[in-house]
Order: structure tokens, then sequence, then C-alpha cells
């Protein structure tokens, strides 16, 4: 009786024993499923303790090379033998043999963690994570990630497709600019900027009103929208006054391209000799070809270096009024950039003066304060360290920072361009065509993206502008900052690759403003383009709330704002986008 007692417990025991490896195996399996992954799991010794079926969409094997028990070498010879191998490594470095390729093959299971991307067909890409734990045991998981690729594939394609398209309008001898459905400019070649002294960041995202008088911007708009609700071509000729003083002749032509729903104005200008007089290039050309009937003139040009730096647009243009009387700091360490600043300043009227140092601006800031004193603007070298701009916040003084280069030679535009965009008063005259105003209008910012690379940025714009959302883009982390200071956006894109103050630092000097100012908490998202661990916990590190992956999408930005911005009601309603000072022109 015992016995049998005994023999009936023991079965039913393994009975159990077997049924739960059944149901772990099952929900192994569904694990896998639900990632669209194969998991392979085996021990110290290289034997499988577990193979989900996913492994079999991978590789052509025998099901019974799955099962527990079978050495790795074997299990990674059957998939040698399938013929299903690195092709793009076979293809560079020639053919491994087999036992080199099960060699390499092994040495790799037994590193710590390994990664590997391998090509298994013309459009077909597998990636393997393999990862060796500390008792022994190893697990390799493998996904297709042919998908990815594709898309990783396309946006490249896409990216140079849009820098030709850059390359092609920037090398145009002729202006010329595009605007949305909105009257919103969207594009300017090299041209355009040169023509009107200006980036194309004080153009971008802004619109004629934001450039120019009233009379003006309502002639362009009038027939801009002409154009986009005809498809009428529009050519126009003027003569005009640009700020050198000399009288042009201009033929504007405007074009509608795009689709209904999508359109898009394009135009070029262009400006005629006067009195019968050669084109600028023929003046410049190093050969000019004449025949014999004079029926065609072709002059070659040399093409200037793409060093050569563009003297800023003259002070007078621009300034909107008489600058005696404002005080200004300079706070540089470099002498001869402190030098010119301050000749400069005292030239246009300013009240100036300089100091070396954090120590010596926070010494200067207090004793001013005390005294009653009002500065109106601190112009900060970029070499100095995050408290220089930390101080300017701290006493509510706006802050320009710059390098050495740009305060000795640039110092009269970046003024005048400050004080322009936050001059409330100044109104732009009846001869101010090629006047560029900024307007401080910017109410409501929604979003600010800091990103530093040119066909980025278009995206950005692209994308916000289409999901209908206010938005600026800050090229440096110091013009992050001050954009953030001075607007207050409901939602920050931080890309962590930036110079100047790199999206790390940016984030932490934004926090602690708003913590020493009693603020309110502004989500900040970092943009990767890797998905590194490291670059992660850096971004909650320095205070960001979330991250996103390059390359971004609608539907990825839309995610974000409603699961961070969800009872803020950022989208606008029925009324035009104006992006801030991407840029700037008419």
């Amino acid at each position: 009786m015992s016995a049998g007692f005994d023999k009936a417990d023991t079965s039913s025991e393994t009975d159990g024993i077997s049924a739960g490896a059944d149901l772990q195996t099952a929900l192994f399996d569904v694990v896998c499923d639900s990632l669209s992954s194969a998991f392979i799991i085996y021990d110290k010794n290289d034997h499988l303790i577990f193979a989900s079926r996913q492994t079999l969409e991978f590789f052509p094997l025998p099901p019974e090379m799955l099962k527990p028990g079978t050495r790795l070498r074997d299990f990674l010879g059957a998939v040698y033998d399938t013929g299903i191998r690195q092709q793009y490594d076979v293809k560079q470095r020639g053919s491994l043999s087999r036992e080199d390729w099960l060699s390499q093959k092994i040495a790799s299971h037994w590193r710590e963690r390994f990664d590997a991307v391998e090509r298994h067909a013309a459009d077909s890409w597998v990636r393997f994570v393999k990862r060796r734990l500390p008792g022994g045991y190893g697990v390799t998981i493998i996904s297709d990630i042919s998908e990815d690729k594709k898309r990783e594939e396309q946006w490249r394609s896409d990216l140079e497709r849009v820098q030709l398209t850059e390359d092609i309008l920037d090398n145009l001898p002729f202006p010329l600019f595009v605007k949305d459905r909105n009257l919103t400019y969207v594009a300017v070649n090299l041209a355009f900027c040169e023509k009107y002294q200006t980036t194309a960041d004080e153009v971008l995202g802004r619109k004629s009103s934001d450039l120019f008088s009233v009379e003006i911007a309502k002639r362009f708009e009038e027939s801009d929208r002409h154009v986009l609700e005809t498809g009428e071509m529009s050519v126009s000729r003027q003569r005009q006054i640009s700020r050198d003083g000399i009288e042009r002749d201009i033929v504007s032509r405007k074009h509608r391209i795009g689709k209904p729903g999508r359109y898009f104005l394009v135009s070029t200008m262009q400006d005629l000799p006067r009195d019968g007089a050669d084109l600028d290039e023929f003046g410049r050309a190093s050969a000019i070809t004449t025949s014999s009937n004079q029926s065609y003139r072709r002059a070659y040009v040399p093409v200037p270096s793409a060093v050569e730096r563009r003297e800023p647009a003259a002070m007078e243009a621009i300034v909107p009024e008489n600058f005696s009387g404002r005080k200004v700091l300079v706070v540089t360490s470099d002498l001869a950039a402190e030098t010119a600043a301050l000749r400069t300043l005292s030239k246009y009227g300013f009240e100036s003066c300089s100091v070396r140092g954090e120590d010596e601006e926070e010494r200067f800031l207090e004793i001013a304060t005390s005294s009653g004193i009002s500065l109106d603007l601190l112009i900060i070298d970029n070499q100095m360290g995050m408290r220089c701009l930390e101080l300017s916040e701290q006493y509510g003084i706006p802050a320009l920072v710059m390098d050495g280069f740009q305060i000795a030679n640039e110092l009269t535009f970046q003024i005048a361009r400050h004080f322009n965009r936050n001059s409330r008063n100044g109104a732009a005259g009846a001869d101010s065509d090629w006047e560029i105003s900024i307007s401080d209008d910017v109410v409501g910012l929604q979003v600010l993206v800091a990103e530093d690379n040119d066909i980025n940025q278009i995206v950005f714009s692209q994308i916000l502008e289409g999901l209908g959302y206010r938005h600026m883009i800050a090229a440096t982390g110091d013009e992050a900052v001050r954009l953030w200071a001075e607007h207050r956006p409901q939602i920050v894109l931080m890309d962590i690759s930036l110079p100047g103050f790199n999206g790390f630092e940016a984030a932490r000097l934004i926090r602690q403003m708003e913590e020493s100012g009693g603020t309110s908490h502004t989500p900040i998202i970092g943009v990767l383009t890797q998905a590194f661990e490291r670059d992660r916990a850096e971004c909650v590190k320095a205070g960001m709330d979330d991250v996103i992956m390059k390359p971004v999408s609608p539907d990825m930005l839309e995610a974000v704002f409603q699961r961070h911005l969800l009872d803020e009601g950022i989208r606008a309603r029925g009324c035009y986008m104006s992006s801030g000072p991407l840029s700037g022109s008419g």
C-alpha cells in the first residue's frame, strides 16, 4: 500500500513538472509573438534551453534543431548550411569557411554584449542582440528590421533630395522665395538673403506683415492671394531704391505649384540693367564671348569662395531710433573684441563698459542695482561660463550671446536686430521697401524647437506648420535658452547636440531659471539620433520630461503633445500660424 501510494505520488509530481514546462514554453512563445521576435536561450555549456518557434521564420531549419539540449554549435552549423549568412560581408571580405564562420559566431555569443545587423536578402535585414548573463546563461533575440531599414533608406534618399534642391536654389543667380498657403515664408535661396542683407533664419516662418511696412505688405498679399486662388502667373515691374541708395528696375514673377489644399507660391526677382547696361555678371566676367551678328553674348564669371564672409548690413540702414543713453555691459575676456565693441557702442550713442568674467559681472550688477542704474542689454562672449547668462536672467536684463568675431565685427547688426525685434513703438515708414523690421508680436508661442541642422529645421517646420502649431526654431543652445526666457513656450523639443550650450546644458539652465523665478514647469523633450541608454539617462538627469528619436514624424509629435500637453489646449484654432524668428525678409 505504501509503495503503491509513493509511486502514484511521484507520477503525479512528474506530470505536474511536465505540464509546467509546457505552459512555460507556451508563455514564451506568446511573448515572442507579441514582440515579433525570436528568442534563443542557452546555458553555460552552450546547450539550448529554449528556442521559440519564431526562429523558423528567420532560418529554414529542421524543427528538431530547436529542441532543448541541442548544442549551440550544431544549431549554428545548421544555420550555415541553409546558405543564409551575412551576404554583404561575404561580398566585401570573401567567403568564410564553415569552421571560421562557426568560430566567429561562437565567440560573439560569449561576449557580454553584442549587437549586429545582417542582410539576408536584397530587402531583408535581421538584427541580433546577444547577452551573456553573469551566471553563464546566454540569450539571443532575433528581430526583423527590414521595414525600419527601408524607411531609413527612404529617409536618407529624401534628405539627399532636399539637400540637392537646396543646392540648386542657392546656386541660382536671382533671388527666389517660396510661401505656403498661409503666405508664410517656407524657403529662400542664398541670392535672396544677400539681396536683403539678411539670413534665412530671419525670414522663414514669418509673413510680409512681419517684415515690411503695412502698405507694402498689403500689396504683396493681394498679389500672392490672387495667384494662389486663380493659378494665374503674376508679373510686375517696378523701380525701387535699395539700402545702398541705388535705383534698380525689378521684375518679379509669381507662380503657383502643388496640389489643391497644398498649394505653394514661388516668386523670383531679377534686377534689370539701367539705361541698357549689361547685367552685373558681365562686369565681373573672366571671359566674354560675342557672336559675329551680336545674337548672343556669353560671360564666364568666377565663383566667389564659399568661405568669404558677407559684411553685415550697415547700422544706419536698420536702426529705428537714436540709441543715445541706452546702457550696455560687455562680458568678454577677449581684449580685441572688447576694444572693438566699446568703440562701436560709443559711436552709436550707447553708454557702455565691460567686465572680464562672471565674478566681475556679478559685482557690477550688484552695484548697479543698488545704485538704481538700469541696464538695457548684456553682450556675453560665448566662451564665458553659463553663470554669466544665469546672472542676466536673475537680474532681468536681456542678453545677446555671441562669439568673439561677432562681437568685434557684427555687433551693430546684432544689436539693431535685437532692439528692432523688441521695439513696440517703431513703425516702418513709407520708404522702407528694403527694411527688415522684426516684430515681437509672437503671442502664445506653442513649440520651441532647438535644432542646428538646416534640413532637420525644415522638417520640423513643415510638420509643425502642417499640424497647425505656432513655433520657433533655435539653432544653438544659447538661442534656445534666450527664446525660452523671452516667449515661454508651452513645450520645448531639444536636440542634445547643439553648438554653444548643448541640449543637456540648455535644459539644466531652463530648469534653474524656472526654479529661481518661480515659473511654471515647461515640458522639455529630448530629441535623440540613437537610442543610447547613457543619452536617455543624461536627458532625465538634465530635467527633460521625455525623449523621442529621429527621424520625427507628425504622428510622433502629436503623441508627445497629447501626452504632455493634454490639458493645455495647445492646438491653435481658426488662425494663421506665425513661426518665430527662424528668419525674416520680403
